[in-house]
């Protein structure tokens, strides 16, 4: 008989669950936060310009600018201001941003083109595009050319920047194990490079449009019967608030719709990374 002293048996304890942490700071979307803050802020401006403590020379009551609306779409003027603006719109940044992306990839992968693009390009995109527009009517005319040439200047020479940077922050381990795995030039492009730099560009693609949207409104100031910038300048005239903050609410929601566009080309486009 051993005189070893026993040592007390614990009982077995159920292993924890270990919550799943692989798509950490992955952002959550909670929309009715965002819309509570627009309603809160439009709630606290109708209220204080209804009792004095916001002066209605300063700011209009949301309710007579969504009466201006209203008026807007009984005599058929809203669809006239914006037909024209969402078409000069999407024409002049599809040119820009389409010919920055393929320029801003070649600039990214071949080394000839970068020497000879990149000093072309910081040079010009400084430059402040509004105030090339008179140049532009020179060149195009007061018409419809000139607006697109100046919404594609604007957008194209910050979309050029936002890919050739995207392209040169991939991830060069990844592309070394592709050419370990004997997988052709164009293959790494098209299956390493240009997702790896998606996020990127769809990032600069955020900034190419907001200043696409500046650029819009600055076109249309000159020489547009219709349009939301000629809207807003004939309001701004007249010091009709309530006008030309109906003016400003349509660019605002131009830039949201823009922004959900966008969004929802990141969750088809960037779903890999979660």
């Amino acid at each position: 008989m051993s005189d070893t002293p026993s040592l007390p048996t614990s009982p077995l304890k159920e292993p924890l669950e270990v919550r799943f942490r692989g798509g950490g700071f992955a952002p959550t979307s909670h929309r009715w936060i965002g819309m509570a803050v627009f309603v809160v802020l439009i709630l606290v401006t109708e209220w204080g310009t209804r009792t004095g403590w916001i002066s209605p020379l300063s700011l209009p009551q949301p309710s007579d600018v969504l009466a201006t609306f209203g008026e807007l779409w009984r005599s058929g003027q809203l669809f006239k201001h914006l037909v024209p603006s969402l078409t000069r719109f999407v024409v002049g940044a599809l040119i820009g941003v389409s010919l920055g992306i393929i320029v801003g990839v070649q600039i990214g992968l071949f080394s000839y083109i970068r020497s000879g693009m990149v000093p072309l390009v910081a040079a010009i995109f400084p430059i402040p595009k509004i105030a090339l527009l008179p140049l532009f009517v020179i060149w195009f005319g007061i018409g419809e050319g000139s607006k697109y040439a100046l919404i594609a200047f604007g957008t194209f020479t910050p979309t050029v920047v936002a890919t050739y940077g995207a392209v040169d922050n991939v991830d060069r381990s990844l592309i070394r194990m592709g050419q370990s795995f004997g997988l052709s030039w164009f293959s790494i492009v098209r299956k390493i490079v240009l997702p790896g730099a998606m996020p990127g560009i769809l990032s600069g693609l955020r900034i190419s449009l907001a200043i696409a949207i500046i650029l819009l409104v600055a076109a249309e100031m000159l020489g547009a019967q219709y349009g939301i910038g000629a809207y807003i300048l004939e309001a701004g005239s007249l010091y009709d608030l309530e006008r030309l903050f109906a003016g400003v609410v349509m660019l605002s929601l131009l830039g949201i719709l823009t922004s959900g566009a966008i969004g929802l080309i990141e969750r088809r486009l960037l779903g890999w990374r979660i």
